[in-house]
């Protein structure tokens, strides 16, 4: 059969969809590796090709069945486009789709224009699925999907998580051939991801991490991680983990087996202030190898804050960890999340807890009930917008304590003090000079210029909002 993976993209532009990073498909790339040798399977990226060209491939590649990544919330109305136009270039092409907020809300995507939701883990299935279609089966006998049929959705038995993530095949990497030299985070390009563990055993009211998983993780051994990196071919690499330190003597043996066989590389990773705060020494031992950038999330300035999420975490940790890491040369990317019941002194609150740290780069999000999540669960009567655009983290769905108009200015507020215009300035310098010597493509950058320049002006937020919702409903919140 012929395949065709989707990545969706966004294209009225609205949203901050690329101001801190593009990273590659990885979860489309390894259900190409669960495909290859038995299918014919392409795939595009319409973050970084026009979405004429998917009509393009439509007519010229002919496939059988389309593939589409919706892991994120703000993902959606961009697949409803996509499955939309499928059909309507050909009916017979068979849709489905994958992903976080599909597998945690199949209902959101019982549409004539989509067959099935493959639920979880979509490797086994998706192999599984193709064959059935192939041979022309029974697809409700097809574990871990939801069938979308006239009579309502069809949920077909559940199967059991993978246990052995060393027995799944590679990513295809063959399959962004064309893309890889543009997927970044930060400046750091050009970006491969490499999974090296799924799940998260932490139970934070915000994320869906966990529940996806189950609240169960699995590891892949050392050996097949350093395998994976040895098959990437960018310099900087990004540990795709929700927290890449969850298991400390893995990670010294990883450690171990990159400086045994002697790769250079540059690592990225996510963790948690907890795992530095109480072993240093790992923060030391990857940095001899190549550890240049470290995500936190710090969340809260305050501890009471901080408890009201379910963090299971300190701010001394986050205080202690952010020394080990400046000890090491190493500046965190700091995440904060702002509730939308904060008034003029809690902002004022967190603006003076980041010059205290002196932290060069935060970043701020808007607290979101995401669908799947407890706190989805919990708020979900209060959300004044449904439309899945603005739940990109930075545009508040919920009630705010402050009137609109201000929470927006103070919003982006926290980003013009953190990245006043200079800042900007110096980073289209460096990215124009790195551009000269070839490493990068300045009109690469022109969207994450865009949205940095956005994210400090409150206009772009009302904007947005006003685009998609019904005015009248806010003033009414």
């Amino acid at each position: 059969m012929r395949v065709l993976l989707i990545q969706p993209g966004s294209e009225d532009g609205r949203g901050f969809r690329h101001s801190l990073g593009l990273v590659e498909p990885l979860g489309l790339e390894m259900i190409g590796g669960a495909l290859k040798g038995r299918h014919e399977v392409e795939l595009i990226d319409l973050r970084l090709s026009p979405f004429e060209e998917l009509i393009e491939k439509l007519e010229d590649f002919k496939p059988h069945a389309c593939g589409i990544s919706s892991t994120f919330t703000v993902d959606y109305n961009p697949t409803m486009r996509i499955a939309e136009v499928i059909k309507e270039v050909n009916g017979d092409i068979f849709v489905f789709v994958g992903g976080h907020h599909p597998s945690l809300c199949p209902e959101d995507f019982d549409k004539p224009f989509i067959d099935a939701i493959v639920i979880g883990e979509g490797e086994r299935t998706a192999a599984e699925l193709m064959e059935c279609l192939e041979e022309r089966g029974d697809l409700r006998k097809v574990k871990n999907l939801v069938l979308n049929a006239p009579e309502g959705q069809i949920h077909t038995p559940r199967g059991r998580l993978i246990r052995d993530l060393d027995s799944l095949p590679y990513p295809d990497r063959g399959l962004i051939g064309r893309y890889w030299r543009k997927y970044r985070i930060t400046a750091r390009q050009p970006l491969s991801s490499v999974e090296t563990a799924r799940g998260c055993p932490y139970r934070c009211r915000f994320c869906s991490v966990w529940v996806f998983y189950g609240g169960i993780v699995r590891f892949k051994s050392p050996e097949r991680v350093v395998n994976e990196i040895e098959r990437t071919e960018a310099e900087n690499v990004f540990f795709t983990d929700d927290n890449f330190f969850t298991n400390v003597e893995r990670a010294k043996e990883i450690a171990r087996l990159i400086r045994e066989r002697g790769i250079r590389r540059k690592y990225i990773i996510q963790t948690r202030s907890d795992v530095i705060a109480s072993h240093p020494e790992l923060i030391s031992d990857w940095a001899e190898i190549g550890l240049e950038g470290v995500f936190i999330g710090f969340e809260k300035a305050r501890q009471e804050e901080l408890d009201s999420i379910a963090k299971r975490n300190t701010v001394e940790n986050n205080e202690r960890a952010l020394k080990i890491l400046r000890a090491n040369g190493i500046e965190p990317l700091v995440s904060f999340i702002v509730d939308p019941d904060y008034d003029r002194e809690d902002f004022a609150t967190l603006r003076r807890y980041i010059r205290k740290l002196r932290l060069r780069f935060p970043s701020f999000s808007v607290l979101t009930p995401l669908p799947g999540t407890e706190l989805f669960e919990q708020l979900k009567e209060k959300i004044v917008c449904r439309n899945y655009d603005l739940f990109d983290l930075v545009h508040p769905v919920l009630p705010t304590k402050l009137p609109l108009k201000e929470f927006c200015r103070e919003f982006a507020r926290l980003y013009r003090m953190a990245y006043p215009p200079i800042y900007l300035y110096l980073l289209k310098a460096g990215i124009f000079l790195k551009s000269l010597f070839g490493k990068v493509s300045y009109s690469d950058w022109k969207q994450v210029f865009r949205d940095w320049a956005r994210l400090a002006d409150p206009r772009a937020y009302l904007e947005d909002i006003l685009s998609v919702c019904e005015a009248e409903k806010w003033r009414e919140a």
